[in-house]
């Protein structure tokens, strides 16, 4: 790229989110023209003069066969910048794709002629290969440092290991031979900031010292996040998810998966997560992973030089971002093809399933949790499920769901508050005032006080006869009872003091992650959705498992309970209820359905319970549905007012074309360019006074016979560049589109041959048709603006921002909330 468009990147890369919405409204409210029409005289000689799919790489290479006058083509070699996109604009996926075609054959071409041509054409088709690999070592290596630090710093707002500061407290008890089974995190060498700084690890006045070095530390590490997200790298803050989710439709965020980027959301991610916001590091690492495939993009030509492969490439990192956040590979493939990605072909699928394995093997390397696999969350249950318990599992998928509607509703609704009050312009006092109260709320309860990870782990935990949790707190059984048991399951007992100091505490904890995640989600701190979400869901299955398993022990001559829930059976499991919350929850947020069953099996290797998951999963999305067909990540991306056509969403209206094109019947004509009728400086001028991003080029303004499309960037650069180095060319030099220039007087400057940078095959449309098919043409294409014509001649255009203002129309919602084209 040449320097003006490195300082255009530079800038984008500084600017922080709400700067980005004002530069966006003010330069980027496109009424794009485009498409082209029937061609002009030139026939097939014109057509293979300059397709639309060497556009960008034949420059001037029409016929020039020394008939005629001779014309100046400013473009003997490609520029630098023709054929690129403007920050905040949505590529060309046809061109783009045309592009990589025309590449392939001429490698392919060349390959025939010499065995150095074969070499480089085998080097090309395992390029993608060696990419994949180079995404999957960084993406693991990065996830298994994160999981690392965020387990240290969490730990040291509790204390410090005096063996060596850099040791959390399990790896400080680890070679100790002073531990308990009953107090296995107690061991002299971990000691609390009571015991350093009072020298008093029990009693009041210890407590306090804790509860001030707690939030002591989550107020430090809060603080050192939000400002570096402020000072290096404001795109590195929320989820990421929604964002990537419109890049790989085609839009461009420059900065967006820079180094910069990348650096400050690793490190501010494991300082969010470590200060006990509730937020989890599961939704960031797929930003974090699409980071490391953009810029080792830039290694191969392949993928630098074309926006719709790179966008391959980031379709494969996002499921190598899930299979490094959960352990769950195939389930990263899954939640790609079914949430992000926009283009997904079979190639993709091969080479994102090679990415998530080789993150995967990197992360078990790594081997960051210390257990030998790659999730916290592995359970073993040892009763199966019966059929009965279906219904609350169902009961559970309609908790998930009204939960998932309700959570965006709010969340939308706390956001929107932000962007338009003064609240959003204070995010480091919204971030030390959220974490001040979540510290001050959470650290009394031990179950809120730990981070979202570890108390997944535990209420997914099938307790055993030496368990010493607080949820395992029954009345001991008899010894005819404990002799039933199987293995190392328990029967069913009746539930003790503890047990129920643990229920309230849980149902404390569930009241404060529904409210507090609404206000944490969407700060200027790095944050995930899964882990806070799978936390609400795993505490409300956990109170209903032990409330079935209660309910069964004292009734088993219900007529629910005969025959499979006999007296001394494991006949409930509660961790199950817990994984089956969990997933319900997950769904009802994000509408994931068949990813969502395969990560949480793969999240907890309980193969055998996929139909209780299925089951929960699918009531939690169906009744969410109703309440509002978007997840949360659809809905930020409509706060956001980024140009996102949903695939999932229907097109019910009976519009036609030319309701949606513009111009309508009150606004001024098409602005347009003729094939041979203008100068250099008429078009210079048009240009300026419109913003639009592009022009369609006509025979002339009488017949509005369509010739082709002219981007705007590609038309500038030209004229710019012939201007710098042609001679000749003045404001009075002839622009020329077509195959031979007209004739001229002697006197007359060299005309200006443009034909190279015009697309000779835009999309068209006619009039009359129905909305709902141009939509799907713009879905499946990727189109970017499309021409409406009328018996031939040029009627107006339709862009994508105009289709998404005439389905905001549709649904009652403001069309000037989309702010990009």
């Amino acid at each position: 790229m040449d320097a003006d468009f490195e300082r255009l990147r530079d800038a984008s890369e500084e600017e922080d989110d709400d700067e980005m919405v004002d530069i966006a409204g003010a330069t980027l409210d496109f009424s794009s023209a485009d498409d082209v029409p029937p061609l002009g005289a030139g026939g097939l000689d014109d057509y293979f003069g300059s397709s639309s799919s060497s556009a960008t790489t034949r420059r001037g290479s029409g016929g020039m066969n020394g008939t005629g006058p001779k014309l100046v083509d400013p473009l003997d070699l490609p520029l630098p910048g023709v054929g690129t996109y403007e920050d905040f604009n949505t590529i060309d996926w046809v061109r783009e794709k045309s592009r990589d075609r025309d590449r392939h054959r001429e490698i392919t071409k060349k390959s025939r002629q010499s065995t150095v041509a074969l070499l480089r054409s085998v080097s090309d088709a395992f390029s993608g290969w060696l990419l994949m690999l180079l995404v999957g070592l960084m993406a693991g290596a990065l996830a298994g440092g994160i999981d690392i630090a965020a387990h240290w710093l969490t730990d040291m707002k509790e204390g410090v290991c005096l063996v060596g500061f850099w040791f959390n407290h399990e790896h400080c008890c680890w070679t100790s031979n002073e531990t308990t089974f009953q107090e296995r995190d107690k061991c002299p060498q971990w000691q609390t900031w009571a015991q350093l700084i009072a020298g008093q690890s029990e009693g009041a006045f210890a407590y306090i010292v804790n509860y001030l070095m707690y939030m002591f530390w989550a107020l430090l590490f809060s603080f050192l996040a939000v400002s570096l997200v402020r000072a290096f790298a404001p795109y590195a803050c929320g989820s990421g998810i929604p964002e990537i989710k419109t890049i790989l439709s085609g839009f461009i965020i420059r900065g967006y998966l820079g180094k910069w980027t990348l650096i400050t959301k690793t490190i501010t991610l494991v300082l969010a997560v470590s200060s006990g916001l509730s937020l989890g590091k599961e939704g960031p690492l797929v930003h974090v992973a699409c980071c490391c495939a953009n810029i080792l993009c830039h290694l191969f030509t392949k993928y630098r030089k074309n926006e719709a492969k790179r966008r391959e490439v980031l379709s494969a990192a996002a499921a190598v971002g899930v299979s490094v956040a959960f352990g769950a590979p195939i389930g990263g493939v899954l939640f790609s093809l079914e949430e992000v990605s926009y283009y997904f072909p079979l190639k993709t699928l091969w080479r994102s399933f090679f990415a998530a394995l080789v993150a995967a093997f990197t992360l078990r390397s790594i081997n960051p949790f210390g257990n030998s696999r790659l999730v916290l969350f592995y359970v073993e249950f040892h009763a199966p499920w019966h059929l009965i318990e279906l219904a609350p599992f169902i009961l559970l998928g309609i908790f998930g769901g009204l939960w998932g509607a309700l959570f965006i509703r709010a969340n939308i609704a706390w956001c929107r508050r932000r962007k338009s009050t003064r609240l959003g312009h204070y995010p480091v006092m919204e971030v030390l005032v959220v974490t001040a109260l979540t510290a001050l709320i959470a650290y009394p309860n031990s179950y809120t006080r730990m981070s979202g990870a570890e108390l997944i782990s535990e209420l997914f935990n099938d307790c055993s006869l030496l368990d010493s949790s607080q949820l395992c707190g029954y009345k001991q059984p008899s010894v005819n009872t404990s002799d039933t048991a199987v293995g190392n399951s328990l029967a069913d007992r009746p539930a003790g003091e503890g047990l129920y100091t643990a229920l309230w505490q849980l149902a404390l904890a569930l009241v404060f992650k529904m409210l507090i995640t609404v206000i944490t989600f969407g700060m200027k701190v790095p944050s995930g959705l899964f882990i806070p979400s799978m936390a609400v869901g795993a505490i409300a299955g956990r109170l209903l498992g032990v409330g079935m398993e209660q309910l069964a022990y004292y009734n088993h001559d219900w007529f629910i309970f005969k025959g499979w829930c006999s007296p001394g059976a494991d006949c409930i499991t509660p961790g199950l209820y817990a994984m089956v919350g969990a997933a319900a929850c997950l769904g009802g947020v994000t509408r994931m359905t068949v990813s969502l069953v395969v990560i949480m099996f793969e999240l907890t290797g309980g193969l055998e319970y996929i139909v209780p998951l299925m089951a929960a999963t699918m009531t939690s999305k169906w009744v969410a549905d109703a309440f509002g067909r978007e997840g949360i990540y659809e809905a930020h991306i409509r706060l956001n007012g980024y140009p996102f056509l949903e695939p999932k969403e229907e097109f019910e209206h009976s519009s036609l074309a030319v309701d949606v094109m513009r111009p309508r019947r009150s606004d001024p004509p098409l602005a347009v360019l003729t094939q041979d009728g203008m100068t250099v400086g008429e078009v210079e001028a048009l240009v300026e006074s419109t913003h639009f991003s592009g022009f369609p080029v006509v025979v002339s303004p009488e017949s509005q016979r369509l010739v082709g499309f002219v981007f705007r960037r590609d038309l500038l650069i030209s004229i710019d560049n012939a201007r710098k180095r042609q001679e000749g060319v003045v404001s009075a030099s002839q622009v020329v589109f077509t195959e031979h220039a007209p004739s001229q007087p002697p006197d007359a400057p060299p005309p200006l041959r443009l034909r190279g940078i015009m697309d000779l095959s835009p999309f068209t449309v006619t009039d009359h048709t129905p909305m709902d098919i141009t939509v799907d043409i713009f879905r499946k294409l990727g189109l970017r603006q499309c021409l409406v014509t009328h018996n031939g001649r040029l009627l107006g255009i339709i862009t994508k921002k105009d289709i998404l203002k005439h389905m905001a129309q549709i649904a009652n919602r403001d069309p000037d909330s989309i702010l990009f084209n």
